[in-house]
C-alpha cells in the first residue's frame, strides 16, 4: 500500500474512503498501526511525520459546520491572538457531543441562519474550508459578547471599523437577522 493513496486527503487518512480502494479494513488498520499512525478523529488518522491542519480534520469530521467566533476573527485579522479553542457553528439539534469532547467549542443556530454569510477560505496551510464572511464574523462577535474576553471584543470591533474592506449593507442585514441590529448600531456609531 503506497503513500500516494493517501496524499489524496491532505496528509489525513480517513478509513471510509481507504475502503474504497478495495483494501480490506484490517489490513488498512495494519498499515497505520505499523506505521504509527495517530488518531485524530473517528476513523482518520495522520502520520507522526505530518502537521495536522486541525481546522481540516475539524471540517472532516463535521462537513456540515462552519468554522466561527474565535477562529474566524484570527482568521480575519480581528484578533492577534491565535485561539486556544477551534470553534464551529452547526444547527440547532445537531449531536455535537463527541466534538466537545474532543475539545472543540461549539456554538448553535437555526438551520435557515447557518448559511447566512458562509464562504469558503483557504486556511494557512492551503486547505478550503468553510468559515463564516467578515460581516458575519461581527454579528456573531456581538450575539456572544459574552463569552469574549473584553480585550478582543474591543479590538475587533475597531479593527472591523477601521477596514476599507467592510460591507455595512451586508452587517446590518445579517443584524436583523440574528435581531442585535441596536446593540450593534451602539457600538458602531462610537466607533465610525
Amino acid at each position: 500500500m503506497g503513500n500516494q493513496e493517501w496524499k489524496k486527503t491532505k496528509g489525513i487518512v480517513e478509513v471510509s474512503k481507504a475502503s474504497e480502494l478495495q483494501l480490506s479494513k484490517e489490513t488498512i488498520y495494519k498499515y497505520l498501526r505499523a506505521n504509527d499512525y495517530e488518531r485524530v478523529g473517528p476513523g482518520m488518522y495522520v502520520s507522526p511525520n505530518d502537521f495536522v491542519d486541525e481546522l481540516l480534520v475539524l471540517h472532516k469530521r463535521c462537513p456540515g459546520g462552519v468554522i466561527s467566533h474565535d477562529e474566524a476573527l484570527y482568521h480575519h485579522g480581528l484578533i492577534d491572538r491565535e485561539p486556544m479553542m477551534h470553534t464551529i457553528t452547526v444547527y440547532s439539534g445537531y449531536n455535537a457531543a463527541r466534538l466537545k469532547k474532543s475539545g472543540y467549542k461549539i456554538y448553535y443556530v437555526n438551520r435557515d441562519l447557518l448559511e447566512l454569510g458562509k464562504q469558503s477560505v483557504t486556511d494557512q496551510f492551503g486547505n478550503k474550508i468553510p468559515m463564516y464572511n467578515l460581516e458575519r464574523t461581527i454579528v456573531d462577535l456581538v450575539r456572544n459578547r459574552s463569552n469574549f474576553e473584553m480585550q478582543d471584543f474591543n479590538m475587533a470591533l475597531k479593527t472591523y471599523a477601521r477596514m476599507s474592506a467592510r460591507n455595512l449593507a451586508a452587517l446590518s442585514e445579517y443584524a436583523k437577522a440574528f435581531r442585535v441590529e441596536k446593540i450593534l448600531r451602539g457600538y458602531l456609531e462610537v466607533l465610525l
